[in-house]
């Protein structure tokens, strides 16, 4: 009988991982969530009111106005974007989800530019 050892699944944990902080964390109408989905090649960023259940604004890497650079330029226009969209909504507070994400690279990115561009968190 052969004994096969596997590895963890990473999105698995980090799921685990996000689960964990969503019981914390929520967003209003006032307050909305900045919630960030990063996969391998995009990076996506929503304001949620989940009392509503509503997606407020959204931006990703897929929008026309983010294109070139590496990965973390392309997360800095992201947060730049999502700041603006905020901006026409009349958001400034927000609730920052990190979707069980490291705070680094890409997410730091992401964030320290929206706070930049007038989102507080």
């Amino acid at each position: 009988m052969k004994i096969v050892i596997s590895k963890p699944d990473k999105n698995k944990i980090r799921q685990k991982r996000h689960v964990r902080v969503r019981r914390h964390i929520s967003g209003t109408a006032e307050c909305p969530r900045l919630n960030v989905f990063r996969s391998n090649k995009n990076i996506y960023a929503q304001l949620i009111d989940d009392v509503a259940g509503v997606t407020l604004a959204s931006a990703s890497t897929l929008d026309t106005a983010v294109s070139e650079g590496t990965k973390v330029e392309q997360a800095k226009a992201v947060g730049k974007l999502i700041a603006e969209h905020g901006k026409a909504a009349n958001i400034s507070k927000v609730v920052f989800d990190r979707g069980g994400y490291l705070y680094h690279g890409r997410i730091k990115a992401l964030a320290d530019a929206a706070r930049e561009n007038g989102l507080e968190f």
